[in-house]
C-alpha cells in the first residue's frame, strides 16, 4: 500500500511494520532507544516498500539537513585523505553524510565553497583553508552563522579550533639527529604560509637553537605546495659538495621523490643519510628501513573536532570560541642513525 502521491510514506512504513510513526522516525534518525526487533521490522518494511527518505521534507520539518560540510585543500595529501575517511565513518554512525570540497589552495574557490555550505544550511562544517591569512577568506569564515570548526589553521576568527602541536615533535626529531652528530640537516617543506608549515619550520629551528646551533637558510628547501614534484630539487641538494647527512621531509608524494632521489644517488638509509617524514603515509610503511616520522593521532583529532562541532550544533553559535591542542609524536624508526664518519662528496652528474 502506497500513499496517494505514488511514493511510500513514513505512515506506509509504520503500517507495514505494525509499529508507531515515532518508532519509524527513531529508526530513520538512528536514535538508540529502539528495540532490535522493532528496528528489524522497520528496516524490512522500508526495503519491501522501496522507501526513500525525503531529505528536503525532513530538513524543512526538523531544520536539520543531516549533512556536514568538509573543506580541505587537497585530498591527494595522505593526511587529508585519512582525516576525511575517519570523519565520514564517525559521522555516518550518527546519521550524517559528510560532503567533501577540495579548494586546491584557491582563495576564490574557498569563498565559493563556504557560500555553498551556508546556502545549503549544513548542520555544521569542518574546514582547513589553504589561505588562512587571506582577508576575504577570513571574512567569509567570520560571517558564517553555522557551527564551524577550524582544523589546524591560525585564523583570527571567533570560531572553534582544533590545532596540532607540530613544533614540539619536530624539535624532538631534530634533537635526536643533532645528538647523533648531525649538523647538516635539510628540511624539504612547502612554502605555503599555513600553520602546519610555519609551525614545523619553527620546530626545525628550535631544535638547532636548543643545542646552541643555527639553522642554515640554504638547507631549508621550500616547494610551491605539499604535493609538488621534488625529485630534481632533492637531487641537487644531495649532489652538493657538502651534502646533508639528515633530511626531514613532508609525508606526501614528496617523500616518495626524496626516497627515489636518495636511491638514485647511490646512498643508503641510514648509513649515508637519515630521514624523518612529516606523517606516516601508507605507501612508506613497506620501506626498509622503516621511516621515522612526526605524526598526529588522527582519531583523537577527529574526535575532538566532532565533539566541538556537536556541542556547538546543540548550544548554538553564541558563546566564546573553544580551542583544543592535539599533540604530535616523534616515532624513531630505523631510518635515523649516527652521522656518517666521512660525508661522501659527490660531483654533480649530467642529466641524460
Amino acid at each position: 500500500m502506497k500513499s496517494k502521491a505514488g511514493n511510500p510514506s513514513i505512515k506506509d512504513v509504520a503500517t507495514r511494520a505494525g509499529v508507531s510513526l515515532g518508532s519509524v522516525s527513531r529508526v530513520i534518525n538512528k536514535i538508540e532507544n529502539v528495540s532490535p526487533e522493532v528496528r528489524k521490522r522497520v528496516l524490512q518494511a522500508m526495503a519491501e516498500l522501496d522507501y526513500r527518505l525525503n531529505h528536503a521534507a525532513q530538513t524543512l520539518r526538523s531544520r536539520s539537513s543531516r549533512t556536514i560540510g568538509c573543506m580541505f585543500t587537497d585530498v591527494t595529501n595522505p593526511l587529508y585523505a585519512k582525516l576525511y575517511r575517519i570523519y565520514e565513518e564517525k559521522f555516518r554512525e550518527n546519521g550524517y553524510m559528510v560532503l567533501l570540497a577540495n579548494s586546491l589552495n584557491n582563495p576564490e574557490w574557498e569563498i565559493e565553497i563556504l557560500s555553498m555550505f551556508q546556502s545549503r544550511r549544513m548542520d555544521g562544517i569542518i574546514i582547513a583553508p589553504g589561505n588562512e591569512r587571506d582577508a576575504s577568506v577570513l571574512a567569509a569564515v567570520e560571517k558564517m552563522d553555522l557551527p564551524v570548526v577550524i582544523l589546524d589553521r591560525d585564523m583570527n576568527a571567533k570560531k572553534d579550533q582544533v590545532l596540532f602541536d607540530h613544533a614540539q615533535a619536530v624539535k624532538e626529531a631534530m634533537l635526536n639527529l643533532i645528538d647523533q652528530g648531525h649538523r647538516e640537516i635539510a628540511f624539504v617543506v612547502s612554502g605555503t604560509h599555513t600553520r602546519p608549515m610555519l609551525r614545523r619550520i619553527e620546530g626545525y629551528k628550535a631544535g638547532f637553537a636548543a643545542r646552541g646551533l643555527k639553522a642554515r637558510a640554504d638547507l631549508l628547501v621550500k616547494l610551491p605546495s605539499s604535493t609538488e614534484p621534488a625529485f630534481d630539487l632533492v637531487t641537487e641538494l644531495l649532489q652538493r659538495q657538502e651534502r646533508p647527512t639528515a633530511l626531514l621531509t613532508l609525508g606526501t608524494s614528496v617523500l616518495a621523490d626524496v626516497l627515489n632521489a636518495i636511491e638514485a644517488q647511490g646512498l643508503r638509509i641510514p648509513r649515508d643519510i637519515s630521514v624523518v617524514s612529516m606523517g606516516d603515509p601508507d605507501f612508506a610503511r613497506s620501506h626498509r628501513p622503516r621511516i621515522s616520522s612526526v605524526t598526529v593521532d588522527l582519531n583523537l583529532a577527529v574526535q575532538e573536532s566532532i565533539d566541538l562541532l556537536v556541542t556547538r550544533m546543540r548550544e548554538g553559535p553564541g558563546g566564546a570560541p573553544r580551542r583544543v591542542m592535539v599533540p604530535t609524536i616523534f616515532s624513531l624508526q630505523g631510518s635515523c642513525g649516527p652521522v656518517p664518519a666521512v660525508t661522501p662528496r659527490k660531483k654533480p652528474t649530467r642529466k641524460q
